[in-house]
């Protein structure tokens, strides 16, 4: 595969608030759950993302659009990044966070998970759900990051070197999704799911991409645009360290890793990061790195992710013009339906 080369980010021709990916996620996803990046289609992942751009450029256009919504965090994990940036996703576009610890107290110990959401359905309007069984939505502030690096994100050779978890997972389908070629280099016996495997290359094959699994972390890096990686241990398997450091010591992400890469190639990781194990210093804190460009991304495809899911962008000035326009009925809250 032949490796893009850096290009300056475009801003789309069109206005976010006339986008045809935008107005339909907007008509579609408005009322609806969200419980795994495969419940996306590709144009409303395409969607969060460029209204996350369009949030990051100008958030006074959004500062009333979740006015009095309040929105509960329940979390079985810790968290940096995924918790403030939704905490102040929502303070800034007029609603509230309640953030309720469950790192000691699992849900469903005290009382049925079935109870405890149909107290919640009464009294909010977003339940941000973080366990361990759980698909992650970082990667939409990833490709954010990478689409302001490269322009896009069609055709870019993206390689993961690591294990095969949760995040690798949901790499590859955002990857599918936005038309990249995914790499993926684990250990043996530490390859991602099947199944999520199998659908993302379903994905892949209809955005004209690919998915490729591999044991080889030189060759999967060879000629990449972007290289990624993440904590060989998982939250909540802490128990298998020293069974796993070994195993995964060849797969680090070091400079002579790097270099196979493309010159003008880019270093990730989701972080934390655990610095001289799965990566070290020198990669992190190089040119090459954006993971702090990630992080803050995190921010923005939030706020366009709760913009999406609870009808916020018709209390915004310049999506009403769009609606008073004429194309009102391709943009509706789905309490409007």
């Amino acid at each position: 595969m032949a490796s893009r080369v850096t290009e300056e980010p475009k801003e789309s021709a069109v206005p976010v608030q006339k986008d045809a990916d935008v107005l339909a996620a907007a008509a579609r996803m408005a009322g609806e759950d969200l419980c795994s990046i495969s419940d996306l289609s590709s144009g409303e992942v395409r969607a969060i993302l460029k209204l996350g751009h369009d949030v990051k450029r100008n958030p006074r256009e959004y500062l009333h659009a979740l006015d009095a919504r309040q929105m509960v965090l329940m979390f079985e994990k810790a968290s940096l990044r995924t918790r403030l940036a939704f905490e102040t996703g929502i303070n800034t576009m007029g609603g509230n966070a309640i953030f309720v610890d469950q790192t000691n107290s699992p849900l469903g110990e005290r009382e049925t998970i079935a109870d405890v959401a149909r107290n919640l359905e009464r009294w909010v309007d977003v339940i941000v759900l973080r366990t361990y069984a759980h698909d992650t939505i970082t990667e939409m502030a990833d490709f954010m990051a990478l689409e302001e690096h490269f322009g896009t994100a069609v055709g870019l050779n993206f390689t993961y070197v690591g294990d095969g978890n949760n995040v690798c997972h949901s790499l590859m389908l955002t990857g599918a999704q936005l038309g990249a070629n995914v790499t993926v280099a684990t250990p043996r016996g530490y390859s991602p799911d099947i199944e999520i495997v199998t659908k993302a290359r379903e994905i892949a094959e209809i955005n004209r991409c690919e998915i490729r699994l591999l044991q080889d972390p030189q060759v999967a890096a060879e000629g990449a645009d972007a290289v990624y990686t993440d904590v060989c241990v998982s939250m909540g398997m802490e128990h298998e360290s020293t069974k796993r450091a070994p195993i995964f010591r060849p797969f680090q992400v070091n400079e002579a890793l790097m270099q196979k890469a493309a010159s003008h190639a880019v270093f990730m990781h989701c972080l934390p990061a655990r610095r001289g194990e799965e990566v070290t210093d020198a990669v992190i804190d190089s040119p090459q790195s954006i993971v702090f460009d990630q992080a803050e991304n995190r921010l923005h495809a939030q706020k366009a992710l709760l913009l999406l899911l609870l009808g916020g962008l018709s209390n915004t000035a310049s999506f009403q013009q769009t609606v008073n326009g004429g194309q009102s009925a391709m943009f509706r809250t789905r309490d409007q339906m």
